[in-house]
């Protein structure tokens, strides 16, 4: 795809005018790094407060009385009971069990939900709402309307409050309507680097003038997606189409936690979604691969697609996400193991050109969430 081609989010001038080095990225001309560069992005987010542009990813609106029952048709999570003023994880699942793409979900009452969804997947994804529940509830992409905006970092509450004093009191995973200046904003205490912080839905009329008052402010760099992928890989965060697509089932990708109590075999509402029989055997009888931690134990780093061996050189899984975790101070990676050889510390080795990288299963996440619940 050429330039010319290329989407292009709310923010795009300024990026361009912060000196930003662009590349393409689902679609989209992208930010992967500032003149920061890299490693200064993610040691700026986990010390003080980075600003992302997400504006990449889809948003999607859902309305009606029977919104929240409809959505949970398609999901393996408890969306009825999900409460007014928070968010959900969630996934779209197909009849194997398989995922179709990861997202949340918010209730802002009045019967509404709001989706942010990948950005790679956010058509199909909208195809998928409307095929299967568009008779049941009024669905409205927000793609070109709204920018999506993350604060992120142990000063984001305090750059944030400056705006809206009102953000000290939400805890992880609450969803609000806020006034930043003076312009109407959903705003959720989340994100995707492990750090406290929030994403910020915003009109992408108002995108460029809320960035520019968020980096005014001395605590807050402007972070591109390099670091934003090594922030996730420490957190432990799976990447959608890289971690887990639509052969990973959530029990292999390691998401037994995000199936809902209320939908798993033995709750109230069990099943109901699509794939629900596969994942419940699966829970049941165990899998043959899934996702593990990865530490190389020298220091090169281990990228997707590296087959992992045992002690023999037999295949025994390959590398889905890896790279150098500045806050470690050492390569990290996150793989698909057979199951016999999931338990911690288990040496295994990795194939990158030609050579056995050892490596040790590790826990997740390599570096502590510090997220904020109150």
């Amino acid at each position: 795809m050429s330039t010319e081609q290329l989407l292009k989010t709310p923010l795009h001038a300024l990026h361009i005018e912060l000196g930003a080095r662009m590349v393409p990225f689902a679609g989209y001309d992208m930010p992967v790094q500032y003149p920061l560069g890299v490693m200064k992005e993610h040691q700026h987010t986990r010390d003080q407060a980075g600003l992302f542009d997400v504006s990449h990813m889809g948003q999607i609106r859902l309305t009606g009385a029977n919104a929240a029952k409809a959505l949970e048709t398609l999901v393996p999570v408890d969306i009825i009971d999900l409460p007014v003023g928070m968010q959900r994880y969630a996934m779209f699942t197909n009849e194997t069990g398989g995922i179709l793409d990861d997202l949340m979900v918010a209730n802002l009452g009045n019967d509404e939900l709001i989706l942010v969804v990948n950005a790679a997947c956010k058509d199909q994804d909208l195809a998928h709402l409307r095929k299967h529940i568009g008779d049941q509830c009024e669905i409205q992409p927000l793609f070109e309307e709204r920018a999506l905006l993350a604060l992120q970092g142990p000063a984001a509450v305090t750059v944030l409050a400056r705006l809206a004093p009102e953000v000290t009191k939400m805890t992880f995973m609450q969803f609000a309507n806020v006034k930043l200046l003076g312009v109407d904003c959903y705003v959720s205490r989340s994100g995707y680097t492990g750090e406290d912080g929030f994403e910020i839905s915003v009109p992408a009329a108002s995108a460029e003038t809320l960035a520019r008052a968020l980096l005014a402010e001395p605590e807050v760099a402007a972070i591109g997606l390099g670091a934003r992928d090594s922030l996730r890989l420490e957190a432990g965060l799976c990447l959608y189409g890289h971690d887990m697509n639509t052969e990973t089932t959530p029990i292999e990708a390691g998401l037994l936690w995000a199936i809902s109590k209320p939908r798993r075999a033995d709750g109230p509402r069990a099943g109901g979604f699509p794939g629900a029989e596969a994942v419940f055997a699966q829970q049941q009888a165990g899998v043959s691969r899934k996702r593990v931690g990865l530490l190389p134990q020298e220091r090169t780093p281990v990228r997707e697609g590296a087959e992992i061996v045992n002690e023999d050189g037999t295949v025994i899984g390959a590398v889905c996400s890896g790279g150098f975790g500045p806050t470690l101070g050492g390569p990290l990676a996150m793989g698909y193991l057979d199951s016999q050889y999931m338990a911690l510390d288990t040496p295994v080795w990795a194939i990158v050109r030609g050579k056995k990288v050892p490596m040790s299963v590790s826990k997740m996440p390599f570096v502590a969430q510090r997220y904020y619940r109150g």
